[in-house]
């Protein structure tokens, strides 16, 4: 039975949270509402200016607030997902804004600056090969939009057995999830952000960017996932093992 309110016991609650949640602190209600916040503000601004853009010019700097949109989805429902299917790790830091600092942000910059100066140095230049450019971009924004949906629905169907970081000893709610998803996909959460990634800059419509996101979310993928499985080994013995013989992970060369 709850207390009400304006009863001591209430009040105590009140005026002593743990200080997890203060200011500063990993899981400050104060970062995740002023993050919450600007993430939303960014979408929204993308939204508009995207619909703008398509509707009242014919430049293609649409795809810049596009790419700020699937950034600003991408990063709140990281920590959405994540607050709801596996509450107890769910911190400020659940968003993932500040993760592999500096590198992440400077990729990103790259890729925007990227596209700003081809699309204003050469507004009618196409950088895909035998005027592929509408095909490229369509398969682009599939990729987003089914990457960023089996990211998150992977996070949601493992629950508390996903974490951002890995795991170097088993929990007691850590299972091996092979349904769903997981029955024809091996790590389909990283399945999902290395074809968002690349989807991105076919959006974009950057060569150069789209390159380097290619191999270094490869190779980041690669060293990831030969690293995790053999923690998984150690956790699920034989189970991983004929689990991982039977399910690849549809990543170019990752985990075979």
């Amino acid at each position: 039975m709850e207390s009400p309110p304006d009863s001591p016991v209430a009040q105590s609650a009140q005026s002593f949270p743990e200080k997890a949640y203060y200011p500063g602190h990993p899981k400050s209600l104060e970062g995740i509402a002023v993050r919450s916040f600007c993430l939303g503000i960014a979408l929204a601004l993308s939204v508009v200016s995207v619909v703008l853009i398509l509707l009242f010019t014919s430049s293609p700097l649409w795809r810049l607030p596009f790419f700020v949109g699937a950034l600003s989805t991408f990063h709140f429902l990281e920590f959405w997902t994540t607050a709801k299917y596996n509450t107890p790790v769910a911190g400020v830091g659940s968003f993932l804004l500040t993760a592999n600092w500096p590198a992440y942000a400077i990729a990103h910059t790259a890729a925007m600056l990227e596209c700003l100066f081809t699309k204003l140095l050469f507004p009618n230049r196409s950088w895909a090969p035998f005027y592929s450019g509408y095909i490229i971009l369509l398969l682009g924004l599939i990729f987003v939009f089914v990457g960023q949906f089996v990211r998150s629905a992977a996070m949601v169907q493992a629950g508390q057995s996903f974490n951002h970081t890995i795991q170097h000893h088993k929990k007691d709610s850590h299972t091996l999830v092979t349904t769903g998803l997981y029955s024809f996909l091996r790590h389909p959460s990283y399945f999902g952000f290395f074809y968002w990634g690349i989807g991105t800059q076919m959006v974009l419509g950057n060569p150069i960017c789209f390159v380097a996101y290619a191999f270094v979310l490869w190779q980041f993928f690669s060293k990831r996932v030969r690293h995790e499985e053999a923690l998984l080994i150690r956790f699920f013995g034989e189970d991983y093992i004929n689990y991982k013989k039977r399910v690849g992970t549809l990543m170019p060369f990752v985990g075979n």
